[in-house]
Formats: structure tokens, sequence, C-alpha cells
């Protein structure tokens, strides 16, 4: 078992547009970490500096658990990026088993080569909706046992249904649904801003303009200041959570927001900003009444989970 920080430490902040006397929940690791994935074993495209990073974690149909992982860092030509899947027979099994190259870019629909990043899934309508990015989009594939997903192209034949502009790196998808509209939230850095932003639909074709809803701040607003947006509805005080990270590896840091209105986290402010938490790529995950939270190992050699609570703040 790999073994890490038994409790999130949050600096709070003060909160503005929340009463004052509302209690500051925070999310709070509860016990140890374990390890479900490591760094794979690639075959031709296997290199020494590969690291697993922004990841999916879902139930497939059949019951057992998948986890897509983009793998930068290999010998896959162009931006070097795949994904990679393992499979758990339960969300608190070590060692999930590898299953192999999930998914490779292909330039036929428009994605760069090597580039893709971060899958996110969610379950709609008994379908498996994997949003993810090639670079310089957000793509949707589909698929309906939650294992193999077919790309759902444009009318022009793209994979592509939007981007920030060549050379933002549109990236890192994450999706809500909140009554009949989906809530997809991205993250890019245009003129080397990096910075939040939501688009919505109602039918995954046609999409808002952008908004940006959370940068600058103490987290700053570098190209990485705002990575693997991941937002976490609270159904008992009715709060969204923004997990936003600046930085992986061993300084790893993310942000945490808390806001009544899933459009607005900040901008460059911090009224919304509970404190910050040492791990990379956040991603909450519900399971049989409980609440984990699985992250980047320190090494950026794999991924592990830990239960997750929300508390007052010590």
């Amino acid at each position: 078992m790999y073994r890490f920080a038994l409790t999130i430490a949050l600096l709070v902040v003060a909160t503005v547009g929340l009463h004052a006397d509302d209690a500051v929940l925070v999310p709070q690791v509860v016990g140890e970490f374990w390890q479900i994935a490591g760094d794979p074993d690639l075959g031709k495209y296997a290199k020494l500096g590969q690291q697993p990073v922004d990841f999916g974690i879902w139930q497939a149909a059949d019951g057992t658990w998948q986890l897509w992982s983009c793998i930068r860092g290999t010998a896959y030509p162009g931006k070097t990026r795949l994904f990679y899947r393992w499979q758990g027979t339960k969300l608190t099994d070590q060692n999930w088993e590898p299953k192999g190259i999930a998914m490779e870019a292909d330039p036929n629909f428009g994605e760069t080569e090597g580039g893709l990043q971060a899958p996110y899934v969610l379950k709609y309508r008994g379908e498996y909706l994997m949003f993810y990015g090639d670079f310089e989009h957000i793509c949707l594939a589909k698929s309906g046992d939650g294992k193999t997903f077919t790309r759902m192209l444009m009318p022009d034949g793209k994979a592509g249904m939007f981007s920030e502009g060549f050379g933002a790196n549109t990236r890192d998808p994450m999706a809500l649904l909140i009554g009949d509209t989906f809530y997809l939230y991205y993250t890019a850095f245009p003129n080397h801003l990096g910075a939040d932003y939501l688009r919505t639909s109602k039918d995954l074709r046609h999409w808002s303009a952008s908004k940006k809803v959370a940068f600058g701040g103490a987290a700053g607003a570098n190209p990485f200041s705002a990575e693997c947006p991941f937002v976490y509805y609270h159904r008992a005080t009715g709060l969204y959570y923004l997990f936003r990270t600046q930085r992986y590896g061993q300084s790893a840091q993310t942000s945490v927001y808390r806001s009544k209105d899933p459009t607005d986290f900040g901008i460059e402010n911090d009224q919304y900003l509970v404190g910050t938490i040492p791990y990379a790529a956040a991603e909450i995950i519900e399971d049989d009444g409980n609440l984990y939270i699985a992250v980047l190992l320190p090494s950026l050699k794999g991924i592990q989970i830990a239960r997750l609570n929300f508390a007052p703040s010590h």
C-alpha cells in the first residue's frame, strides 16, 4: 500500500459572497492512499521518462472500474501522448490490471499527432460520454459498455468540438449535468495566460461561447496555473467546489474554491478560495455512499486513491 499524508491541511481564507456564519467545509483525506496504477509497459512506445498523468475513472457496464490515463513523454511520435487503461474489480482494490494502450490520436480526424490529453467519462442515459483533449480542441467519444469508445465527429468530419484558439492547448475537460444542460469545464492558455473555462450545451453538438470561470489570484496566471479543473457538487450545502491544479510532482498543489454559482469561481480574486491541497489532477468519485479522491503519485509514476469527506476546517 502506498502511504502518504493522512489528512489534507487547507489554509482557510476569507470567503466573500457566502454567509459569514456558514461553516467552511473543506475536503479532507480519510486514512491512507492505495495505489491503483503504476508506470505501464508501452512496448515499442516505452521510454524511461514517461509519466502517467491526467486520467479518468468510471464504472463500466459490467461493474468493473476503468482507469484511462494520458501517458506523456513516451516514444510515440508528435506530442508523445496516448491513452493507456487499467481495470479493477473494486474501487478499493490495489494495483489494477493493466489492459494496454486504449487510444491513439488520429490526424485524419484533425487530432494532433500524439496529442491526446485528459480523458473524462460521464454516464448519461445508458451511454458513456468520454470528453478528451487533442492538444488544440475538446473532443467527444461514446461507448455502450464503458470500455470501447467511438469518436463522435463534427459535420466537417473532425473530432474537435471547439477550441480557445491555435496554440492555447485547450485541454483537461470535465463535465457536469445540471438540469438538462451539460456544463463542460476545461483549461487553456491563450496569450500564455492559463485559466479555467466553461461552455454549456443541451445536445452535445451546439456549444455556448466560452466563459472564463477561474483565473489569476493566488494560484497565478501562468500557462499551467489552472490545470485539471474538476467541479464537485456538494449536495448537503448546495455549493460547487472547483479543484484547480498549479503544480505536479513532489511540490504538487491544487487550489480549492467553493461557490454557489457553477459559472464563477473568481476572476483575478480569491473570494471563493478555501485553500490548497498537496496533490495534482484531483478527481472526486462517489461509490456506494462513499466519497473518494484520486490523484497522481508525487513521483508521477502512477495514480492513487483515498477516502474523502468534507468537514469544517481545523
